[in-house]
């Protein structure tokens, strides 16, 4: 697919592109690149194996400014990224693309924008924020649901999510390190070492890396409130057990002294008066249930129950 930038990108044939001076953006898969890259006059040959590209970069060459994408799926972050390849002068911008990824991008660029100053750079602006469009969103979406684990530690819950809290400290994680490929991408844009962007258009770079910058804090802080949910039902854990432990210690301890009783009483000597009194049992009873309750109220006062 082949457009050029005007008010909006025009959808125009490959012949075509010999005959404007207008800036144009190309979308070809990677047989299409071996093919017809001597169209574009870039003087680099890109690796066309799209399946070893791992990251967001770009690269500045003598006369040509390259680079790739690896865009997490917002839909299942620990999926298969779609990736592709793109390269890029004064003239325009080709991206090589198997994953239809690229496509989709321009698909929604060319549906929903239109520019009083077109130019290379604010295509470009438009294209690196259909990448994170949602993400503001979505961020969203892990704050309440986080908010929620937290509410069900502080009401006491027995159950918690832990694999689901796993889970979203992983998708952020997987996000912060997208969003720093990106940073550095935008900074290469910005750099401008080639002086392929006009001056005044900069500022589209800055605009982005400054967009970056919060959802890059947002995502750090997201993976902080993550932890500390982990440390506060560990947390949350240890009281029940400390309380469960103070019960236990508790019943031990009031028993402790009727242990005694009955094991004083329990011995066989021939000679223990006590045996003989007509008043023994019930004495003895008594002086348990006394000192049960005794105990209850020393641990009572003492605020342990």
């Amino acid at each position: 697919m082949f457009y050029l930038i005007e008010e909006s990108l025009k959808e125009i044939k490959k012949e075509e592109l010999k005959n404007t001076d207008k800036q144009y953006v190309a979308v070809l898969s990677s047989d299409e690149w071996k093919q017809d890259q001597e169209i574009f006059d870039m003087g680099i040959d890109i690796d066309s194996d799209l399946a070893e590209i791992f990251t967001t970069k770009a690269e500045v060459n003598y006369d040509s400014l390259t680079g790739s994408f690896s865009i997490p799926d917002r839909n299942d972050l620990s999926g298969e990224d779609s990736k592709f390849a793109f390269a890029l002068d004064e003239k325009g911008i080709v991206f090589i693309d198997d994953s239809g990824k690229a496509e989709e991008l321009i698909g929604n660029i060319q549906r929903v924008k239109k520019w009083k100053f077109p130019s290379l750079e604010r295509f470009i602006y438009d294209f690196l924020d259909q990448i994170v469009i949602d993400d503001l969103r979505l961020m969203e979406k892990y704050e309440r649901e986080l908010d929620s684990m937290e509410k069900n530690i502080m009401d006491g819950e027995e159950t918690f999510p832990t694999v689901r809290l796993n889970d979203i400290r992983s998708d952020i994680r997987d996000l912060r390190i997208h969003y720093e490929q990106l940073i550095d991408l935008g900074q290469e844009f910005d750099e401008n070492e080639n002086n392929f962007f006009k001056q005044e258009n900069l500022r589209y770079f800055r605009l982005f890396l400054n967009r970056m910058a919060r959802l890059h804090d947002s995502s750090t802080s997201l993976r902080d409130y993550t932890i500390q949910l982990r440390d506060q039902y560990k947390a949350h854990l240890d009281i029940k057990q400390n309380r469960i432990m103070t019960i236990l210690t508790v019943v031990t301890t009031i028993f402790m002294p009727l242990t005694l009783i009955v094991g004083w009483y329990g011995m066989n000597f021939r000679y223990m008066p006590e045996l003989e009194w007509r008043y023994g049992y019930p004495v003895i009873i008594t002086v348990s249930l006394l000192i049960a309750l005794g105990c209850l109220l020393f641990f009572k006062k003492k605020k342990w129950l």
